[in-house]
Parts: C-alpha cells; structure tokens; sequence
C-alpha cells in the first residue's frame, strides 16, 4: 500500500504554490497549504517540472480547474446544498482554505488509504487536524472497495443533494470505468452536481498543443501512471446524458482563459486539452 501521495498530487501542489510565488497578482488561486502538507524540501523550485520557462502553461492549467471547482462549491454552497464530495482528493486543501463555506457542508475526501492516512498525519503535524465535518474517505480500489459504499459509512446522505469534483482523473481509466462513474452519480439526489475534467483527443488539440500533449503523456507513461482514455465533448456530452443527468454541459479550455485569464499583462494562458464536464441531475 502507498504510504505517501503520488507524484501528481505532489506536482499539483507545488504548481499551485508556484502560481503565488511566481505569477504576479491577480493570483487566479491562491494556495501554499498544499506546498506546506507536500513539504518537498527547500529546493523544490528547482525540479524541472517547476521550470518557469516551460511550466507556465501547466501551472495556469491547475489553478483555473481548481478555482472553477471551488466557484461551484461556492455557488451550490449559497443555494443550500451541504454535501460535496472529492474523488481522488490527494493534497486537496479547500477544508483548511475556505472554512467559511466548508463548516456549513460536509466535505468527503475520498482517496487511497495509504495516502490518505499520509494526510492525515501531516494536518495533524502542521497543527490543523481534522474537523468534525471533514470526512477522510479510504478506499482501497486495487482490493475492490466501493467508493460509494465507503461514503455512505461515512456519512454521506444519499437523499440530499451534493457536489462531486473529479479533476486530473478521468484520463486514467478506462472509458468503461468513466461510464460507471457517471452512472453512479447520476443516481445520486436530484438538485445533485458532477464536475469533471476529460482530456481531449490529440487530433482536436492545434499542433503546439498537440506537442504539449504528447510530452505530458510520455511523463506520464514513464511515471506508471498512463493516459488510458480522452473524449471529445460530443462523446463526453452524450455519456453523461445516456447515464441519466438532466443536464449537461461542456466547459472549454476558452472559456476557462477568458474568465480567470483574460487582461493578463504576463500572457499566463492554460495548455489546451483538459476540459470540464458539468451534469446536474
């Protein structure tokens, strides 16, 4: 069992930190919790992946996927839904950052045991613990556990509405595993949410994307971690539709630059190729 967070949730982290230190205000999200749980040592600026001249595009990337979740919360959060749910939190921090909304939900961070316990451990060494409606979830997917099951044990109201966020994802399983996903949440309460991030097919992406693309996938092939699965918005669309949502719709990469983006005196543009699903039930 991993006992520590994989390296994209790490890598994740940083860039997001990275963003605050590097990056000049307005900053698209702010966050350097995550750097303080990953605790990479004092040289982590200088890991390639780290390299302002190329991670640039990257890092914009993270922290737009990450506010545009976080605005949602926000916004359901006003309407009255209570429940939000994570897959795959790795070194998510919305409980610590935004206690304000998140003390009037119940927040479920659903990951993997080892992982999990890691983070665990490092709230509790940094001081910050673990509140009564933080919901750490295990589950151990390689011995079969059911997310779902895992969260109702803990708490989750299947009767009443929730946001689900699944970002960075979905391009690691399969298109079958992906189906499921969407199946299962769209049985969840009406007045429910489900965002999620899919990756696009190279051939949509123009060639400098396409190039970005391609390197990113070969990082992440030689990390263990390949890309298994991408979707164009049409296909993406219709498989949240044929699993039961009410409603559907497909966030651009364009439109993730002009709101967080858009005016920038520093050019800081997202890497096309991850985009969001939003279905409601």
């Amino acid at each position: 069992m991993r006992a520590a967070p994989d390296s994209t949730a790490v890598r994740t982290a940083l860039w997001r930190a990275l963003h605050v230190r590097l990056d000049p205000p307005p900053h698209v999200f702010a966050d350097e919790l995550g750097l303080r749980l990953a605790d990479p040592g004092e040289r982590w600026r200088d890991r390639d992946d780290m390299d302002p001249a190329t991670a640039g595009r990257y890092r914009a990337g993270m922290v737009a996927r990450a506010r545009f979740v976080e605005d949602l919360v926000t916004e359901r959060a006003a309407d009255g839904v209570a429940q939000y749910v994570i897959l795959g939190a790795g070194l998510d921090t919305f409980a610590q950052r935004r206690p304000e909304v998140a003390a009037r939900m119940r927040v479920f961070e659903v990951d993997q045991p080892g992982p999990q316990a890691w983070k665990r451990r490092r709230l509790a060494e940094l001081g910050l613990g673990v509140p009564d409606w933080l919901r750490l979830v295990p589950v151990d997917f390689e011995a079969g556990a059911s997310w779902p099951d895992e969260l109702a044990a803990a708490g989750f109201a299947a009767d009443r509405p929730a946001v689900v966020a699944s970002t960075g994802v979905s391009m690691y399983l399969s298109k079958e595993a992906n189906a499921a996903t969407l199946r299962r949440i769209a049985g969840f309460a009406p007045g429910s949410t489900f965002a999620m991030t899919f990756m696009l097919p190279a051939e949509l992406l123009d060639e400098g994307d396409r190039a970005r693309h391609r390197a990113t996938a070969s990082k992440a092939k030689s990390a263990g971690t390949p890309f298994v699965s991408s979707f164009s918005p049409t296909e993406i669309l219709a498989m949240a539709r044929e699993a039961g949502f009410r409603a559907v719709t497909h966030v651009s990469g364009d439109e993730l630059n002009d709101r967080y983006f858009a005016g920038r005196a520093d050019g800081l543009r997202i890497t096309k190729g991850e985009e969001f699903l939003v279905a409601t039930t």
